[in-house]
């Protein structure tokens, strides 16, 4: 197996792209890239990748033999990530959950629109320990993103990070802050010999919010062919090591 990985969606490298492909530029993380409007090929499943990442990457890009490659490929090894937006899960256009996939996903996905567009703060909660959340600060530098995929994780399945989302009003001139739902963001199972994890949120704006500036330093990148990005050094950690904790690299 190689050390690099297979990269699906987020519109393209000039776009939402730019921001996994600078994180993983910065990570050493080598990867073969699809945009959104291309269908995947036989020959690029056949490849022996460390993982596939598949980010806002619409579930009719894929034959329906594909995900059958994929789960093969993960029963196998291959570590699996499927990263939140509105191609992904079912959001608008997604509609993994009328698919195979759903199978050896760590969550279960609602059978109509999930998607939740929040324009008042929705912040992280880490819930337990894990090799992704090690050494980041979610505990005494909280984070808030803007919006997510609504899932629930499967009872054998480990969630890691929640999200809590609030409804904000000026009470005596000062903010309250009232919770409205909380819902797994980050969740990560066991399929056979592989890896798998879910991301509800997005890794690029508008749902990302401010978790592209999460840090205590900033890194301006470009990874080959993508948009220059400015992202906090927090947030290049933690999907640097969703990456690596699936491909089994940590």
């Amino acid at each position: 197996m190689t050390d690099k990985v297979l990269y699906l969606g987020d519109t393209a490298l000039d776009a939402a792209a730019s921001y996994l492909a600078g994180v993983m530029l910065h990570c050493n993380i080598p990867f073969d890239y699809i945009d959104s409007a291309t269908k995947c090929t036989d020959k690029q499943l056949d490849q022996d990748y460390c993982a596939v990442i598949i980010s806002d990457y619409p579930s009719t890009s894929f034959r329906p033999e594909h995900f059958e490659q994929l789960i093969t490929k993960t029963r196998s090894g291959t570590g699996l990530i499927m990263i939140g937006g509105w191609e992904s899960f079912t959001g608008l256009g997604g509609d993994y959950d009328a698919t195979p996939l759903a199978e050896i996903l760590p969550v279960e996905m609602q059978d109509a629109d999930d998607r939740v567009n929040s324009f008042s703060p929705c912040m992280i909660k880490l819930e337990a320990e894990h090799p992704i959340a090690a050494r980041l600060p979610f505990v005494t530098q909280s984070v808030a993103i803007n919006g997510y995929n609504r899932l629930c994780a499967k009872p054998t399945a480990k969630t890691i990070l929640s999200v809590k989302r609030y409804c904000v009003s000026l009470v005596d001139d000062d903010f309250d802050f009232s919770e409205q739902s909380v819902d797994p963001l980050l969740v990560v199972g066991q399929e056979q010999n592989g890896r798998v994890a879910c991301y509800a949120g997005d890794v690029a704006p508008h749902w990302a919010g401010g978790f592209v500036d999460w840090g205590d330093h900033r890194h301006v990148l470009q990874a080959g062919g993508a948009g220059e990005v400015e992202i906090g050094n927090w947030y290049i950690e933690f999907f640097g090591n969703l990456i690596k904790w699936v491909s089994r690299q940590i």
